[in-house]
C-alpha cells in the first residue's frame, strides 16, 4: 500500500513537473535584431591622409524562458559578418567587425583576424526573481555608467559574473555583484575583466595575471528627483565611484526641463600604487571629474547644454580609466573613441573629453518632424568644444544624425567632423593630434 501510495505521489509530481517545464518553455520569448552597418573613416595628420571603410551584416537572436518558481533562463546568440571590404587590411575599418580580436591576439586593430566575422554566445544566464529580489548569474549584457553595453556598432559588450538587486521602500534600489570576465563588442572572447583592461601590463601593475570587479550601486527616486551612486572595486587595480542626480519638472504646460549633475572619482589601489606600476601609467591613478547638463523640451524639440571638467593632477595619471565601454561624461560625443579605449590592453588610454585637465562644452538640438507629416523622422545636431592647457589646439566636434523609425524598423545616417582630434597614451602623455577626422555611418536595424 505504501509502495502504491509512493508511486502515485511520485507519478503525480512528475506529471506536474513535466507540465510546468513544458509551460516554462512555451511561455518563453524569442527576441532579436538584424542589422546592416556601413562605416567610412578618413583622417589627415601633418598632410598625410588615410581612410578605412567596411560593410557588415549581423545581429542577435535571443530566447528567454517563462518563469518557473521565479526562475528564468536566457541566452543570446550574436554575430557580425563583413562583406565588400577593401582588399588591403590596412584600409578595413574593423570597428564593426573584430577589432578587439586583432588587438588581443596580434597587437593590431588591422591584423589578419581583425576583419574576420565571428559568432558568439553573448548571453547565457539564469535569473531568479521573488518579491522585490532579483539575482542573475552567467553571461549578460548590462548597462551602467562605467561598465556598459554600448550597443551603437554591430554588437553590444557583455560581462560574465553575477549581480543581485533588491527594491526597498521609499524608492530605494540596491545592487551588488561580482564580475570576472568581459567581452568587448568587437570580440568573441570573454577575457578576464582586469586583464582585458591592462593586457600585457596586468602582472606588472596588479601583481597578478587576473582580477575581478565588485560593482555596488544605490539609487533613489522621489517624484521629480533621481539620485544614483555606483562603486566599482577592482583589488590591486582601482576603485571608481560614480554619482549623479537629475531633477525633471515642467516649466509650464508646454515646456519640460531636466537639470543634472555628476561626479566621478577614480583611485589606484594596492599594487597599482607601486612605483613600478606608476612608471607604466605615468603616475598613480588619480582622477576627479564633474559635469552638469540642462535639457529643455517642447513637443518634438529638445535643446541640450552640457559642461564637464576633468581635474588636472601633475605627476598622476589624471585621465579617466574606462576599459569596459563606459562613456559617462555628459559632454561625450559619438566620435569619442571609447571603442578604442575599451580594446584589449588599452584601458589606460583616453580620448578627448576624458583627458586630465580638459574642460568640455556641448550644445545640441534634437528635432522631430511628425508635425510636418514626416512621421518617424528626427534630426540630431551636436557641437562640442574640448580644451586644455595640455592640448596644442582645442578639439572641436560636430555630429549630425538623421534617423527614421517605423514599427520595428529604424534607419540612421550619421556624419561626424572633428578637428584636432586628441587622445592620450597608456602613460598619460598625448598622441599627436589628428588635423581632421571625418566619419560617415549608415545603420539599418530591424528588431523582433
Amino acid at each position: 500500500m505504501r509502495v502504491i501510495l509512493g508511486l502515485s505521489v511520485l507519478t503525480a509530481f512528475s506529471l506536474h513537473a513535466a507540465g510546468s517545464i513544458d509551460t516554462w518553455f512555451k511561455e518563453g520569448l524569442v527576441r532579436g535584431n538584424i542589422r546592416y552597418y556601413y562605416i567610412d573613416t578618413a583622417k589627415e595628420t601633418g598632410g598625410i591622409s588615410s581612410s578605412q571603410h567596411a560593410n557588415a551584416v549581423g545581429g542577435q537572436l535571443g530566447y528567454t524562458t517563462g518563469s518557473l518558481y521565479g526562475m528564468k533562463l536566457g541566452a543570446t546568440f550574436m554575430t557580425t559578418n563583413p562583406f565588400a571590404t577593401p582588399d588591403n587590411p590596412a584600409n578595413v575599418d574593423t570597428s564593426i567587425i573584430g577589432r578587439d580580436n586583432g588587438v588581443r591576439v596580434n597587437g593590431s586593430p588591422n591584423a589578419a583576424n581583425a576583419d574576420d566575422g565571428f559568432s558568439v554566445l553573448g548571453e547565457a544566464y539564469a535569473q531568479y526573481n521573488r518579491d522585490n529580489y532579483e539575482f542573475w548569474y552567467g553571461r549578460k549584457v548590462i548597462t551602467t555608467p562605467l561598465i556598459d553595453a554600448k550597443d551603437v556598432r554591430m554588437l553590444p559588450s557583455a560581462v560574465q559574473g553575477g549581480i543581485g538587486s533588491v527594491k526597498l521602500s521609499d524608492g530605494i534600489d540596491v545592487t551588488a555583484g561580482y564580475i570576472d570576465r568581459f567581452k568587448q563588442r568587437t570580440s568573441n572572447q570573454f577575457t578576464n575583466v582586469v586583464e582585458h583592461a591592462l593586457g600585457a601590463n596586468t602582472q606588472a601593475i596588479t601583481g597578478s595575471s587576473s582580477g575581478y570587479v565588485i560593482p555596488v550601486s544605490l539609487s533613489w527616486k522621489n517624484g521629480a528627483l533621481s539620485i544614483r551612486a555606483y562603486d566599482y572595486y577592482a583589488p590591486d587595480f582601482m576603485n571608481s565611484i560614480y554619482m549623479d542626480a537629475m531633477y525633471k519638472d515642467k516649466l509650464n504646460s508646454e515646456y519640460t526641463y531636466t537639470a543634472s549633475v555628476q561626479g566621478i572619482v577614480q583611485e589606484g589601489i594596492g599594487s597599482a600604487d607601486s612605483s613600478a606600476a606608476q612608471a607604466i601609467m605615468g603616475g598613480k591613478i588619480n582622477t576627479k571629474a564633474i559635469g552638469a547638463k540642462v535639457t529643455l523640451m517642447r513637443q518634438e524639440t529638445t535643446l541640450v547644454t552640457a559642461y564637464s571638467h576633468i581635474a588636472s593632477s601633475s605627476g598622476d595619471h589624471d585621465s579617466m580609466v574606462l576599459p569596459w565601454d563606459g562613456t559617462p561624461i555628459y559632454t561625450n560625443m559619438i566620435t569619442s573613441n571609447d571603442l578604442f579605449v575599451s580594446n584589449y590592453g588599452q584601458g589606460l588610454t583616453s580620448d578627448s573629453t576624458y583627458i586630465g585637465g580638459t574642460t568640455g562644452l556641448k550644445f545640441g538640438v534634437i528635432q522631430g518632424f511628425d508635425f510636418t507629416g514626416l512621421k518617424g523622422v528626427k534630426i540630431d545636431l551636436e557641437y562640442a568644444h574640448y580644451d586644455s592647457g595640455r592640448f596644442p589646439k582645442a578639439q572641436e566636434d560636430i555630429n549630425a544624425v538623421v534617423s527614421y523609425g517605423k514599427d520595428n524598423f529604424s534607419l540612421g545616417l550619421k556624419g561626424m567632423w572633428v578637428t584636432n582630434n586628441t587622445s592620450a597614451k597608456i602613460n598619460n602623455t598625448l598622441n599627436v593630434q589628428n588635423d581632421t577626422l571625418t566619419q560617415y555611418r549608415v545603420i539599418a536595424n530591424y528588431t523582433f
